[in-house]
């Protein structure tokens, strides 16, 4: 299928990988935290920026540039559902699978995690759950009991039989996974990669990127098999889902 050339939210043609590059190669700046995602979490940048505006406030400056900042990191966060509402428009009875917890990989850390803020508002909207990640799901089960999501061991179970899957960290075993194979038992082929960490598009799959945009490919109709578990996906692998390649902030 032949691709095109990656458009940016304002149609600049602008790919977020190159920009990111060229900011970063000014060695005052560096690229290590220009990396385009879902917004910032932890306990650090939150608390350290709001801390900062409220400094200013005191001596009658309002940090206008703290501020945008973290309003651009929180509408980051809405960003996610939007993609999801584009293409399956109503979420309710949707299988969304989220991969990923924490706040950033090789920590159970759930402090102001995106993933939180997703998982809720799916819950809010409907959608039925299933988390994975490979080290914060305990911390989650003591932290997160106000959330509705079901607990999956692997990609392969958090996936089966989902409308669409969200990447909210970037995990090595999610970079280093084989995501024709993993995708294969989806009910359909929606990828809300919000790390970017994907390099490819998976086979008959719409991946939504954070400052990119991808090629879709038409809906086929598949048969589908239901499962002893009530899990419905299609015979022979996930069908693609019908879609316009839309730019993505």
């Amino acid at each position: 299928m032949p691709t095109r050339s990656p458009v940016s939210a304002n149609g600049s043609g602008a790919d977020i990988g190159e920009v990111a590059r060229g900011i970063g190669s000014d060695q005052r700046i560096g690229p290590r935290f220009l990396s385009a995602g879902a917004g910032w979490g932890g306990s650090c940048f939150g608390k350290d920026t709001s801390a900062l505006i409220s400094t200013g406030l005191e001596y009658g400056y309002s940090m206008p540039i703290l501020q945008a900042a973290i309003e651009v990191n929180t509408r980051q966060r809405s960003l996610i559902i939007s993609k999801l509402q584009a293409h399956l428009h109503r979420l309710k009875g949707k299988r969304v699978a989220v991969l990923g917890m924490a706040f950033k990989p090789n920590t159970d850390d759930l402090r102001d995690a995106p993933a939180h803020d997703t998982i809720a508002r799916l819950n809010e909207l409907g959608a039925t759950v299933v988390a994975h990640d490979p080290v914060a799901m305990p911390r989650a089960r003591r932290e997160w009991q106000h959330l509705q999501y079901q607990e999956a061991s692997s990609v392969q179970e958090a996936v089966r039989g989902a409308d669409a899957v969200i990447i909210a960290t970037e995990w090595d075993e999610y970079r280093n996974q084989d995501w024709n194979a993993a995708l294969s038992g989806m009910r359909q082929r929606l990828v809300i990669d919000t790390r970017n960490i994907m390099t490819e598009r998976p086979d008959g799959a719409v991946l939504e990127q954070i400052g990119k945009r991808q090629p879709v490919q038409a809906e086929v109709q598949v048969p589908e098999v239901q499962f002893a578990d009530g899990v419905v996906a299609p015979i022979g692998g996930a069908k693609p889902l019908l879609g316009s390649a839309g730019p993505i902030s």
